[in-house]
């Protein structure tokens, strides 16, 4: 996909959306090819972490991000639209998540409705992932100020608290290196040896999604 010019640099919020669609890539998988991937998602660290950092994401985006740019377009149709698009995507991936879970302790029924569930699930936050980069950023770019997005950026760590020697990596986990060094050389120093020293190699041996 073709990223946009922007006035602001989005760079996490695309390394935060490619982390995303990476685990709906490997989910798909699991329910395509594993022998039981009611366990292997029940049981794996990999589902409790992608629900976790979408949680971490979309509420931090609801509470600190969209209000202030909602208000800021007052008046411009056409750009709240694209705001009341994403906030009716917003609310329909909690269900989704919550059917999800369901079916992974409903047996064979369950079982059996895994795929249209998961099928459903890569399409809607895909297509939502998409649809934020090619027409909210837009928005974004338009009306946020550089003290937003420093409040934002605040938030959504402050929401990840003391997960954040198992979110770092897993949201580093195949990024490009340009965006990489672009996420690592905004930590304090402390915390980029931490990653080093500590975080990446602990993730490096976590098995998040365990096929038994």
């Amino acid at each position: 996909m073709t990223e946009q010019a922007f006035t602001h640099d989005f760079t996490m919020m695309y390394v935060m959306h490619d982390a995303l669609r990476r685990e709906l890539g490997r989910i798909a998988d699991i329910v395509a090819t594993a022998d039981d991937p009611q366990k292997v998602l029940r049981e794996s660290p990999g589902w409790a972490m992608f629900k976790r950092a979408l949680h971490v994401h979309h509420h931090a985006e609801d509470e600190a991000l969209w209000p202030e740019v909602r208000a800021a377009a007052a008046g411009n149709a056409a750009d709240l639209a694209v705001l009341d698009a994403m906030e009716e995507q917003h609310a329909a991936v909690g269900p989704g998540l919550r059917f999800l879970d369901a079916a992974l302790d409903d047996g064979e029924a369950g079982a059996a409705r895994l795929p249209v569930i998961v099928e459903r699930l890569v399409a809607g936050l895909g297509g939502h992932l998409t649809d934020e980069e090619e027409q909210a950023l837009a928005v974004l770019d338009t009306y946020a100020t550089p003290e937003l997005l420093v409040r934002f950026g605040a938030e959504h760590s402050s929401r990840m608290g003391a997960d954040a020697p198992r979110f770092v990596p897993w949201m580093l986990d195949g990024a490009k290196p340009e965006y990489a060094e672009t996420v690592l050389g905004r930590l304090p120093e402390p915390v980029r040896q931490a990653y080093a020293q500590h975080w990446a190699p602990a993730y490096a041996e976590t098995e998040l999604w365990i096929r038994g």
